[in-house]
């Protein structure tokens, strides 16, 4: 399946010299079940690829972060947004750039299939365990704060 390029697809640079991927900013989706997080590993060409993080990506021009975390985790793992509840957000604000963390609670421990070159495995993993995985450091850097949201 080929998935046409958003306007946002792109890099660019924050205010402090980072490079990130999505010229509008990003967004991606903390799927809770209980104790456990949906986490994707990323694909070794992706950017910090081989690590653990979000389903998520670049936000287009004309959507918030909740459509966009929503549309990347339907693209990248087929993940439907009935099968989630939207609880909260955080911004991650870099200056001129930031990544909003949707936060939601899954109706089941639903385990998507249909997966992406972007990706390779989804998986349920318990909070208590992320650090046994190399996350990658977005998420990593924002996981404590992240985590107290529901």
């Amino acid at each position: 399946m080929v998935l046409p390029r958003g306007d946002g697809d792109g890099w660019t640079y924050c205010a402090l010299g980072h490079k990130h991927w999505g010229l509008f900013g990003a967004a991606g989706l903390l799927l809770w079940h209980r104790e456990c997080v949906l986490l994707q590993h990323r694909a070794l060409w992706s950017h910090h690829g081989g690590t653990w993080g979000l389903l998520g990506g670049a936000r287009n021009r004309a959507e918030t972060a909740e459509q966009a975390a929503r549309r990347e985790a339907a693209e990248e793992a087929g993940l439907r947004a009935d099968a989630y509840e939207v609880t909260g957000t955080y911004v991650d604000d870099h200056g001129g750039w930031s990544y909003t963390t949707v936060v939601g609670q899954a109706r089941t421990a639903v385990l998507p299939t249909a997966l992406t070159a972007e990706t390779l495995e989804v998986r349920w993993v318990c909070a208590d365990r992320l650090g046994e995985l190399p996350l990658h450091p977005g998420f990593a850097a924002t996981w404590e704060t992240v985590r107290a949201i529901a």
